[in-house]
């Protein structure tokens, strides 16, 4: 028989460990205020270009955020024309309110303000957010994103000695105002973390990071550019694959790392060499190069006692144009289901070994003429945004004229002649989706959608079919939210539809994306519970036929 004494010393224990576990699991209210701003002077190629600052910063300031994290962005628009700003992989857990994208939120306009307000959820990893409308992430305006682990959580590496940010990707000449109406104007170099090179003399400046002897590092790598992949390595260093996108993954050790447009991942480096410097590169692949060492970003790894400067040849990496090479490797990157996740169990409690399919979506990405003029397609349908977001539109007026729901075609081979339209498809809350992105394009392209993580689980040659199924990797297929699709050929990826909003489905190659590469997948609960869906926030902006009907209320 229990005493009374000793079984209120239970009670006390448990109603103690209660408490403590909504202490570390409540997370921490974080405010931040940022001002975008055009910059003439920063010019990371030497020419006269607008740079989009934050806090007049180039990249952007970090958001250093834990799980369970509020995060709370006062965004001052100081430019001359609207702008939003999306959270590339934060997948906003049912409050597509926050997204960012123009098929959920109305612009800040110049002049104006308005507060992103969201929570940190179940991705212990690396990101970053940029401007999603008017081209203007050619022009700046990104900055990284980490989610660190709760104390509780334990993470399947030691801790490093410092963790750096390194946003790389490649860089226009001109402003990025007139890349947005000019076809022609491409990418001439990469910039690392928004500088040049450190073999160019004209390079107004170059990056460093500084390391100790025997002392390990962790490089958290974005490709924040436009359109073009790259690979990056450091010379003499190998490189411990750890996590990308919110995923742990099977640690490998690796020479150089293909980065895709949208990627992130994180790696580790052991400052195991002769104290000296290093090259840090990256340099364009799989396109049409004019000169790999001109285009390339240098940046430098500095021991801290080092007096050798940097020299010899870059480090080889391999072929710029070796598919075969990036696809083996994009196989290898696998999840690691053994390692805890950002809940108190681990990554392999959620597979996809032997889940039921509910929908599948055979989407095409390619080249076509309307009007005389190009435009990318999805299933030959060129995206048009709307004035009004769609989100708006659901929540109010059902769509009713804004988009159309269910006529897109989600099988590439059935789809009628090339046209436009604002279309928006179903997902099947709750339900399994296969989504097979196939690539007609000559080049690379990658495939992003906010809102979830999903499951690689296959990657092929030419056109895709049913029997492709037998060639996927069901047992430990990594997650994360942007994939690469090689050219001619397909992705395939899993997702379980379980956050309810309209999510934004895109090719994340800027020029694609911005001439209509995107659609918007519903997934609707109609439970008005704020738990199965946040309802629209107090500080919501209206536009379009909103905006219309209370200026006719008004005036």
């Amino acid at each position: 028989m229990v005493s009374m004494h000793a079984l209120a010393w239970k009670i006390y224990w448990v109603v103690s460990f209660v408490l403590q576990l909504v202490s570390v699991t409540k997370g921490e209210d974080i405010f931040l205020e940022w001002h975008l701003a055009l910059d003439l002077t920063i010019q990371p190629v030497n020419v006269d270009q607008p740079v989009i600052t934050i806090n007049g910063l180039f990249p952007g300031p970090l958001i250093n955020s834990t799980t369970n994290d509020n995060i709370n962005i006062n965004v001052f628009n100081d430019m001359d024309e609207p702008l939003l700003l999306t959270w590339n992989g934060i997948q906003q857990r049912l409050n597509s309110w926050q997204d960012g994208v123009s098929g959920t939120n109305c612009p800040i306009l110049p002049g104006s303000n308005w507060t992103y307000a969201f929570q940190m959820k179940d991705q212990i990893g690396s990101f970053f957010y940029f401007p999603s409308i008017k081209f203007q992430k050619a022009g700046g305006g990104f900055g990284p994103i980490r989610v660190n682990n709760r104390i509780v959580i334990s993470v399947p590496f030691p801790k490093p000695e410092a963790e750096f940010d390194l946003l790389v990707g490649d860089w226009i000449e001109q402003s990025y105002k007139a890349a947005r109406s000019d076809w022609s104007i491409a990418p001439a170099m990469i910039l690392m973390n928004g500088k040049g090179s450190f073999i160019d003399p004209f390079a107004k400046s170059y990056e460093s990071f500084t390391v100790s002897p025997g002392k390990i590092y962790r490089f958290r790598i974005s490709n924040v550019g436009t359109g073009w992949s790259f690979n990056f390595r450091i010379q003499n260093h190998k490189m411990l694959l750890v996590e990308t996108e919110g995923s742990y993954t099977s640690q490998i050790e690796l020479d150089s790392l293909d980065v895709h447009v949208g990627q992130s991942y994180s790696v580790f480096v052991a400052a195991d060499q002769d104290v000296a410097d290093y090259y840090i590169v990256a340099s364009p692949k799989l396109f049409e190069m004019t000169n790999e060492t001109s285009q390339a970003a240098v940046g430098v790894l500095h021991y801290d006692t080092s007096t050798t400067l940097a020299q010899g040849p870059l480090p080889i990496g391999p072929d710029p144009s070796d598919i075969e090479f990036s696809v083996n490797q994009a196989r290898s990157i696998r999840w690691e289901p053994s390692v805890g996740a950002a809940r108190p169990n681990p990554q392999g409690s959620f597979n996809v070994s032997n889940v039921t399919l509910s929908q599948t979506f055979i989407l095409e990405g390619s080249l076509a003429q309307i009007g005389g003029g190009p435009v990318y397609t999805v299933n030959n349908v060129s995206y048009i945004a709307p004035d009004t977001p769609l989100k708006l539109a659901d929540q109010y007026i059902n769509g009713s004229g804004v988009y159309q729901l269910d006529v897109f075609s989600v099988n590439s081979s059935l789809q009628s002649p090339v046209t436009t339209g604002t279309f928006v498809v179903t997902g099947q809350h709750k339900g399994w989706l296969e989504l097979v992105f196939e690539n007609d394009l000559i080049s690379m392209d990658s495939w992003h959608l906010d809102g979830f993580g999903f499951f690689v689980v296959g990657f092929g040659e030419g056109k895709w079919m049913p029997e492709s199924r037998f060639t996927y990797n069901l047992q430990d297929p990594v997650v994360r939210s942007t994939v690469q699709v090689y050219p001619k050929r397909w992705t395939a990826v899993y997702v379980f539809l379980d956050n309810p909003g309209m999510w934004n489905l895109r090719s994340q190659h800027l020029k694609h994306w911005y001439y209509g590469q995107e659609l918007y997948i519903r997934v609707h609960n109609a439970d008005p519970n704020p738990v199965k869906e946040r309802q629209p926030p107090s500080n919501i902006l209206l536009c379009g036929q909103f905006f219309k009907v209370l200026f006719f209320f008004f005036f």
